[in-house]
């Protein structure tokens, strides 16, 4: 299969490191959307237009590559959800310095930063970002949409759910379950289950709804 250009959705902090991992592929990403053209444009790529009611912009993307490079959980998943009415699958992105293993099982439109890992029997969803140097141990399951933030690191045997937050540092002890839309704050220890909609500051005795 020949590798086709790619055109970035979102385009500021967070989408420079997905082109910095496209380039560590080998990939040439060419172009960006937002809801407008960016002053600050780092990597000289075209503005392909906005996605706010823009039928030919659909069209385009149809025929390229394209990844959502937006960090926000929710925004990320709208994204994704309305390019999947379209038949639109982005692509997942996988940086060279990191490790996955063979039997780790990845979804469709990935992020995974320098320096992570992934380890055997791992089950990631969708549009999931496994962040710089984050670990994902053996057997965990990330839902789709979730954020694994950079030196997070979750043990094995943790369920996580979807639209989650591992906040940066923060460690996740194994067997744990994690639910929907749960925000893990920077450095947090987790100890215990998480209910849905929860969040975790310092470690898991301090749950806020």
């Amino acid at each position: 299969m020949v590798d086709k250009d790619i055109v970035v959705i979102g385009y500021s902090g967070h989408a420079y490191v997905a082109v910095d991992i496209c380039i560590s592929m080998g990939k040439k990403v060419i172009g960006y959307v937002d809801i407008e053209e960016k002053k600050q444009n780092p990597y000289q790529l075209l503005f392909w237009g906005s996605e706010k009611n823009n039928p030919s912009l659909i069209q385009k993307l149809s025929s390229i590559d394209c990844f959502i490079s937006i960090g926000n959980n929710t925004d990320r998943q709208k994204i994704y959800t309305e390019l999947s009415t379209q038949l639109i699958h982005p692509i997942t992105i996988i940086h060279k310095t990191s490790f996955i293993s063979p039997k780790a099982t990845i979804g469709k439109g990935v992020m995974v930063s320098p320096q992570a890992c992934i380890n055997t029997l791992a089950t990631i969803g969708n549009a999931v970002i496994i962040n710089t140097g984050a670990i994902v141990e053996h057997e965990c399951i990330i839902g789709d949409f979730s954020h694994i933030a950079p030196g997070a690191v979750i043990c094995g045997n943790v369920n996580i759910g979807t639209g989650t937050l591992i906040g940066a540092n923060a460690v996740v002890r194994p067997n744990i379950k994690i639910g929907n839309n749960v925000i893990i704050g920077a450095g947090a220890v987790v100890v215990k289950n998480i209910p849905d909609g929860s969040k975790v500051i310092g470690n898991s005795q301090i749950v806020y709804k």
